[in-house]
């Protein structure tokens, strides 16, 4: 059984709760008929992906079928063919589910319309406390007007007549609040009643959709999930066919399928036939010879559309052999004879065009393909093709001026304290970011995303996307089991991201275009301090929940300009914009809640910590990852019995818990305990201070985010986490 939190948290003086609730209940319908439309766009992007991969499946089956690759082109049609089927199969499941979704829109519009016929009398009630309220403060003041005129009269010695006329007066004002107050009573209780009732048929109502909009998801995630099943069988069977199609196979088939015949041809002079003379340009017409050299061939009979032709009318069932003849030059006088010899030869030659080309072409190593996309080959066939790119490259007459550098994962972050921003840039962020050409391997980003470079060039037109982070760090000391002695601060920080190429778009550019940004949610901050150096803002702005900042654009050219002479190969670069300090509600700002206790005797120590999630810390909760509680005991142990298990270092007399994610799905909605006992040889121990730590992707305890504003830029990228500082406990 859920609390039931509506009852309990929608009262107040002007009693404008069940507005807010039947508002929240109309806002379901929005929620719905949007999941709606974000299924039928995703719906929508599957076709046109299954559509895409079909016709590239038609590609590869027109694909020239000469050669010895030509079987490789009916692996790749079949492969791409099952692909399109598996997202076209997510399409049909995805159009099911919009049916469904619909028509929970449809019975989600009904049952909202009987609900506002059945809390009609709570609305009444409402507006008659409202009004009855209302109506008591004026007559209390009225009462209390002539009260106090009456007692001014008696005091200054007014006469009888008057003061019988203030009597009267003052007597209808009691009366008209003394009966205004018990009619307030009345409208008091019947609004409590029906109020209590309505705010548990909101929740209600609010509990069922929350559950059926999760159903529905669930399955649009298992939908999403059998399609990537599906997707990833595609693939095996793929690298199964072609770790199947082995070089000599298809060496085989071509063989097979292309072969001209075994029979080789006969030894020379085994049957003499009739001689064919083929003059090299240089004979003379007295056939006489020069210089020029007489071939006399010995080949196979071939018919008229082979490599080899004859007019011979010579009977085609005996092959036909030419005798291959080499006559030495005559003698003569040299050098006339030989000159005429070697021009007449130029000439023959000069009719014959020639290929490769005349000049070597340079090629950056970012036109080639990114590693990401080779295809899923076994590594014996990704090592042949690649040097036979490689080779075709080489051999074409092309020079590689670049080495394309392999994809570096993005680094790790300690859990020991709260990290810089983590990396932001994205190749979407950096590579399409160049005012005059593509980039070049070695200045696409390392981190984000494994694409290569784009060849996309930005104009004057193009909004540039940067990116950021929120970092928050929560310090928290918690004293015994008592709530009211913890102590809590919690600080962030913003840092932008700038790709490396948006340097060449501010110091091209004069005038760039002025970075603005708002920021939001701000009402929960004690203290913001901007980076004043770059950052300007109005300090009379008067909306509590938000701050408009803009740069100082040409000190922030500059600094990029100064960071990208330091670090010239950096694909992108960070920068500090503001730091802020949250506003605290003592224990109910921490994430992780913390009670410990401590038992020590001279034999023995037990010690317990109880701790408890606590997601109203958060505007979205999320799990608290990586959970770690480090203990200092001392007395020398000799042996430690914990649940659930730790770990005991003797060297550094300290007691390790690390625990699983942490969140609401977590057992006991991530309430638990961690139970030791210690045996000492040289006891009692002495209460200590734990440490914990963890840390939460994703986001943030502020709530604070960020809105772009004004035209020229975009925010490719938004991250939020935070992590621990100081985080205590002790007895």
């Amino acid at each position: 059984m859920i609390t039931p939190f509506f009852v309990e948290n929608f009262w107040g003086e002007k009693n404008n709760g069940f507005d807010v609730l039947y508002h929240n209940m109309k806002h379901g319908q929005i929620s719905s008929k949007e999941l709606t439309d974000f299924i039928r766009e995703r719906a929508t992007i599957e076709e046109v992906y299954a559509r895409s991969m079909t016709k590239l499946a038609k590609s590869a089956g027109n694909f020239s079928q000469l050669g010895t690759f030509a079987p490789v082109w009916d692996v790749f049609k079949t492969s791409t063919d099952k692909l399109a089927g598996c997202h076209m199969e997510l399409v049909r499941k995805l159009q099911e589910l919009i049916k469904e979704v619909q028509k929970y829109v449809d019975d989600q519009a009904k049952a909202h319309k009987k609900t506002k016929e059945e809390v009609a009398s709570t609305l009444e009630a409402v507006q008659t406390i409202q009004t009855t309220a209302v109506t008591l403060h004026k007559s209390k003041e009225n009462y209390n007007a002539k009260t106090v005129e009456q007692e001014r009269l008696r005091k200054e010695g007014a006469t009888q007549r008057d003061l019988e006329k203030a009597g009267v007066k003052a007597k209808k004002a009691t009366e008209a609040y003394k009966g205004l107050v018990e009619k307030y009573a009345a409208a008091k209780l019947e609004f409590e009643q029906k109020m209590a009732e309505t705010a548990q048929k909101f929740q209600d109502i609010e509990e069922s959709h929350i559950v059926h909009m999760k159903n529905i998801i669930e399955s649009y995630t298992q939908s999403v999930d059998e399609t990537h099943v599906q997707i990833g069988e595609v693939h095996a069977e793929f690298e199964r066919n072609m770790e199947n199609t082995s070089v000599e196979s298809l060496i085989q088939k071509l063989s097979e399928s292309k072969g001209t015949g075994r029979e080789r041809p006969g030894k020379i002079g085994a049957k003499p036939r009739k001689r064919k003379t083929f003059a090299i340009p240089g004979r003379r017409k007295d056939n006489k010879d020069t210089d020029s050299t007489f071939l006399n061939l010995c080949v196979p009979h071939a018919k008229e559309n082979s490599f080899y032709s004859s007019s011979d009318s010579e009977d085609d069932d005996e092959p036909r052999k030419f005798r291959v003849e080499i006559k030495p030059v005559a003698p003569n006088n040299g050098t006339h004879q030989t000159r005429a010899s070697i021009d007449q030869l130029k000439a023959s030659i000069g009719n014959i065009s020639l290929s490769p080309p005349t000049s070597v072409r340079q090629i950056p190593a970012a036109s080639f393909p990114p590693k990401s996309v080779t295809p899923p080959f076994c590594s014996r066939w990704k090592r042949h093709i690649l040097h036979c790119n490689c080779h075709h490259w080489l051999m074409s007459g092309y020079v590689l001026t670049n080495q394309v550098r392999p994809f570096s994962p993005p680094k790790t972050l300690s859990n020991a304290s709260p990290p810089p921003a983590a990396p932001l840039a994205r190749a979407e962020s950096s590579s399409s970011l160049s005012s005059s050409a593509s980039l070049s391997a070695s200045n696409t980003p390392t981190v984000g995303t494994s694409r290569g470079p784009s060849p996309v060039t930005l104009s004057s037109q193009d909004a540039l996307p940067i990116a950021v982070a929120f970092t928050e760090s929560v310090n928290a000391y918690f004293k015994g089991a008592d709530p009211t002695k913890c102590i809590v601060k919690i600080t962030g920080d913003m840092t932008l991201s700038f790709p490396m190429g948006i340097i060449k778009v501010f110091t091209s550019n004069p005038s760039p275009a002025v970075l603005t940004f708002k920021l939001k949610n701000t009402s929960k901050l004690e203290q913001v301090l901007p980076n004043q150096t770059l950052l300007f803002s109005d300090p009379s702005q008067s909306d509590a929940n938000s701050k408009d900042f803009w740069f100082n654009m040409q000190a922030l050219t500059s600094y990029l300009r100064k960071a990208s002479e330091q670090n010239p190969a950096a694909s992108y670069y960070n920068v500090d914009i503001l730091k802020y300090q949250v506003s605290s509600n003592g224990i109910q700002s921490t994430p992780l809640n913390l009670a410990v206790y401590w038992k020590c005797t001279p034999s023995t120590t037990d010690l317990r910590l109880d701790y408890r999630y606590n997601p109203e810390s958060m505007l979205c909760p999320g799990p608290l990852s990586n959970v770690q509680v480090l203990v200092p005991v001392d007395g020398g142990v000799t042996n430690m019995q914990s649940l659930p298990t730790a770990v005991w270092n003797s060297e550094l007399n300290k007691t390790l818990w690390k625990l699983s994610d942490i969140s609401e799905r977590s057992d006991n909605e991530g309430s638990g305990s961690l139970r030791a006992k210690f045996e000492l040889s040289d006891g009692p121990s002495s209460p200590s201070t734990l440490a914990v730590q963890f840390v939460s992707e994703g986001s943030t305890l502020s709530g604070v985010d960020m809105d772009l504003l004004g035209t020229g830029y975009r925010l490719s990228l938004n991250k939020k986490r935070f992590a621990t500082g100081r985080y205590m406990a002790e007895c």
